[in-house]
This record gives C-alpha cells, structure tokens and sequence, in this order.
C-alpha cells in the first residue's frame, strides 16, 4: 500500500460559486463527490447553464466507480445528467437527492439505464478501496449530508454545504456526535464549505424566519405573495403551517415549486394541511385577503412565474393595489439588477415589496458563518485542511481561519483551485501538478446543446459591435468583380457622417480586389480572409470598434 497514493482533485467549485464536483482517487479507483451546474455570467449570452469538463473523469473512466452526492441543491446535481451520459456509474445520495435528479433526467435521453441508489444517514457504503458514511448535516435543503469517506491512507471528511442549526424544522439535528468520533479516531483531511467564512458568529437558525412571517401573513389586509427558492422545503412548509393558523389558502405557481412540493411531500419531507391548497386557476375566486400564493423567481429570472407576474403577464394571478410581496430568499450577487428591476414592476402595481436584510429575518443562510466553521474544525482536529465551495477571496479566509488550530494538530493547510491535485500518502501531503479542467456552456434552444468558445465569442461581439457584411459580386468567367461592392451593417453605427464611412469602407474592399491576383479571388475562403483582415483594420482605426465581419460573395 505504501507506494500507492490519495490524491484529491477539484474539477469544480473552487475559486466560483457553483459547478462543485471533486474527484478523490486511490490507486486505480476514482470515486466522485458532487456534479453540480452553475448559471452563466452575463458575459456568456445566449447559454442556459454551465457544466465542468468531464475530460479528466472520461480519461480515467475505467477506474470512475460511483458519484456520490451531498444534497440536491442544483449546484451540486445540476450536472448528473451529463456526467451520466458520459459515465455510467451508480449514483449514491439520499432520496430526496435522487429524487430531484430523476426529474432532471426525464429531460434528457440516456443510452443507459441510471443506477440510483438511495442511502440513509448513518449508513456505510463500500467502494472500491473506499468505505463512505453518510452523516446528516442541517441546510437549507432537507436531507443533506457530509462524507466520511475511510481510504487506505486515513479519512477524509467531506462537508458538502452545511450549517449547524440546533433548532431545524424537522427536528432533525446535525450529527455532531458521529463527526466528533471520527475526530476522537484521527481525521486525515477535512474539506469544508467556505461560502459564509465573511460573516462573523453564528448563522441564525430556520426558526428564525416564523415571527416575520407570522406577523405579515396576519397583518396583510390582501393577498401575500410570498417567492423563495423552490427547494426550501421547510420554509414552504413553514408558510402552509401559517397560512392555515390565519385561515387563508394556498396557491402554487412555478413549475420547478410545484414539482419539489410534489416530491418532497412524496417522501414524507412536507406535510401539506388538509384542505390548504387551491388551484391557481382559483385564485380569481377566492377573496384576496384570504390566499396565500407561494411562487417561484427570486431572483428575477425572464420567463419565472414571477417575472411574468410583475410585468401582469400571468394567465392566473395579477398583482394589485394592497398586495403584500415577499422575496423570502436572499440576492444572489450578479442578480441585483433583474431582481430590483422586477421590484420595481410590482411597486408600480401597487404592491408592497419586503425583501432584503431585516430584523426578524424574512430569510436566513442555508451555510455555515465563522463560529460554526470553527467548530467544525474543533471537532474534528483534521491533520490537513482544504477550504472548499467559495471564490478565491472566501477560500483564503477560510484558510486564514484554520491556522488557529495549528496547536491542534493541524499540520498544513492548502488553498486549491478548481484543477489542481492535492497528493498524500505516508510521507505527508502536497500539491502535485494539474489536471485538464474547464467548462462547457449548454444551450438547452439549440440542436448540439454545447455551445463553443467561438460561437460565445461571435455572440459577444454582436451584441457590442454588430456585424458588417461586405458583399461582392464575382464574373464566374473573368473572376472580377462586377460592381462596386456593397456594405450591410446591423447593430452598428457610425458618427453623422454614416455615407462617407460606408463609401470609404466600399474603397477598402475594392481595393483589396484590385490588390488579389485570379486565383486569389477564385479561392473564395482566401478572398474572404484578405477582405476580413482590411476591412477590420479600416474600421479599428476609424471607429475603435470590432464588428463581426463576415464576407458574402455572389457569383454572377
């Protein structure tokens, strides 16, 4: 065994927020935790989500033996339907994990039939050179999990995203008790969340949210409208129970809500009242003070339920004078000017608008702050660390904070980025070069959903600089322009003296004719380029713009 090595390689999630998939190898086995998706920066125009590059894992797929997931945030299962369609592995995570990622895979087409297997908290699965326990953690999401993952060199301990909330909903507390064992035994390595290491003590438990919205739901004299993440169970479960306590009904409205209602209510994670629900198709019948709309579209998304709703484009619900709305869900960064935007349409309807920080809160952090991060860190006593989940800034701060526990036998601390390899065995741990990482954009419109770099790039540069067509008109027989060429431009401008630029432009591109030899001007792809490669000098230096320039030649 001593010859054989751990090596721990992130392919995702460091370094960003979301896409989190790590892979952990011994010998010639490979087991993964986590395929999750991210959704693009604004930058990236016309993709839908983004994937991690698999190359690594395809390249190994012989020794690729499970994915094991932690919970079923998208972040985190966002992925499984690609990394299944490249490997077809067995699926371990708990049911209402698996239960989240069936839906996805109903979307897409398999070759193979996926192995889904469901586990427990407590209980120990054997993989390869891997024995994996799953201990239930408390989050914003029900049934999630860390990982205590038992390899021949020691045990790393996978947090997957956590907080400790010693009041959950459920009832259901954080396994301290298991996670303290393992630190009595010894823990090779902790990877732990580090999404929350800004924020200093502790974060505020579920509970914390039922006095603010006990006391909207009972002082709204119309109708609340209440949005949050369609997988916070409890907090959906918390609004039923008090939907019910004011005699008010309850409509639901988002496809992705309406399904995690289904399925968690399902597997007995949501116990819906007797007689609560109405159908949105109801709602106009039902007196106004007397409904409760639970909706998706937090965070302004396009074409969510409440997008459409703001902007009075909803077949079921219209919000009006008097209307209580309550973004019950934190701004995610990169969201603020759809979702201020969409506050401002439902404020011209007349309604009030509660979102953002308050006291008591309308929404509290599924993730661990510091105090809790530290505790953590207490309990189990690893002899390694590695900050996981998190941009680089949160990533060394997380890292920062361990060092205090250099007394407590925490020998080293590494701060990785998404590719590198973090290698042990008996003589100790280190960062032992990279392996092959990316992303691929997926646009979901189009008939090969990967979208490449290139067809990014071009869409970038149209909606910038627009797009310039030069056409030219060839003699088949002389091979010479016929015409003088015209110029076609969409989305790009020019100053007052737009005819003048265009005639100086139709110069460029004669005179790159008149410059090219027959053959030059028979070769269509070597003219193209000529004509490409002047004309975006032309314009560079005129305007300091760089339109897409695409050549069209018509053959006469």
């Amino acid at each position: 065994m001593a010859d054989k090595k751990l090596q721990v390689i992130p392919l995702g999630g460091l370094g960003e927020f979301g896409m989190n998939i790590m892979a952990i190898r011994y010998g010639e086995d490979i087991v993964v935790v986590d395929a999750g998706m991210m959704f693009p920066e604004d930058e990236l125009l016309g993709v839908d989500i983004v994937t991690p590059d698999l190359s690594f894992l395809t390249a190994h797929a012989k020794q690729v033996k499970a994915l094991i997931l932690t919970h079923g945030h998208e972040d985190h299962v966002g992925a499984v339907p690609y990394f299944l369609a490249e490997l077809n592995v067995p699926v371990y995570g708990t049911a209402l994990a698996l239960a989240l990622v069936e839906r996805r895979l109903e979307e897409h087409e398999l070759d193979a039939e996926p192995k889904l297997m469901p586990v427990e908290p407590k209980q120990v699965v054997e993989i390869g050179p891997f024995s994996i326990e799953f201990i239930h953690v408390t989050h914003s999401i029900p049934s999630a999990v860390c990982l205590a993952i038992t390899t021949p060199v020691g045990v790393i301990v996978h947090s997957g995203d956590f907080k400790i909330d010693p009041t959950p909903l459920d009832n259901e507390p954080f396994d301290l008790h298991t996670l303290a064992e393992y630190g009595r035994r010894g823990v090779l390595l902790l990877l732990s969340d580090s999404t929350n290491v800004d924020r200093p003590g502790y974060t505020e438990s579920e509970r914390a949210v039922r006095p603010r919205l006990e006391d909207l739901l009972n002082r709204a004299d119309h109708r609340v409208v209440l949005s949050c993440f369609s997988s916070s169970v409890h907090r959906m479960q918390m609004v039923m129970d008090l939907s019910q306590e004011c005699g008010r009904k309850v409509a639901l409205l988002g496809r992705s809500l309406n399904a995690t209602v289904e399925i968690a209510h399902a597997l007995g994670l949501l116990e819906i009242p007797d007689g609560i629900l109405i159908r949105p198709q109801d709602l106009a019948s039902t007196p106004r003070r007397k409904t409760t709309v639970l909706i998706s579209g937090t965070q302004g998304e396009p074409m969510s339920a409440l997008s459409r709703v703001a902007v009075n484009n909803h077949k079921h619900l219209s919000v009006e004078e008097g209307d209580l709305v309550v973004l019950s869900a934190r701004i995610i960064p990169g969201n603020e000017k759809a979702i201020f935007r969409m506050v401002d349409h439902l404020s011209r309807r007349g309604a009030e608008v509660i979102y953002g920080q308050m006291s008591p809160p309308v929404h509290v952090s599924g993730h661990a702050s510091q105090e809790e991060l530290a505790l953590m860190l207490n309990l189990l006593r690893p002899r390694y660390f590695v900050p996981i989940h998190g941009e680089y800034r949160q990533l060394s701060k997380h890292a920062r904070l361990a060092q205090h526990f250099a007394n407590a036998g925490l020998e080293k601390v590494f701060v990785l980025e998404t590719g590198d390899v973090l290698e042990v065995d008996h003589l100790g741990a280190r960062k032992a070069g990279r392996v092959t990482v990316g992303r691929v954009c997926i646009d979901s419109g189009t008939v090969d959903e990967v979208v490449e770099d290139m067809v990014i790039r071009d869409r970038r540069l149209l909606s910038e600089d627009g797009i310039v067509l030069p056409i030219i008109a060839i003699n088949k027989l002389t091979g010479r322009a016929e015409t003088m060429p015209e110029i076609v431009s969409r989305g790009f401008s020019v100053a007052d003296d737009g005819n003048g630029f265009l005639q100086s432009a139709r110069q460029v591109v004669a005179a790159t004719l008149a410059a090219s030899s027959t053959e030059e001007i028979s070769d269509w792809g070597v003219i193209k380029e000529k004509i490409r490669t002047d004309l975006k000098r032309f314009i560079a230096k005129q305007t300091a713009r760089r339109p897409l320039i695409m050549p069209v030649i018509l053959e006469v």
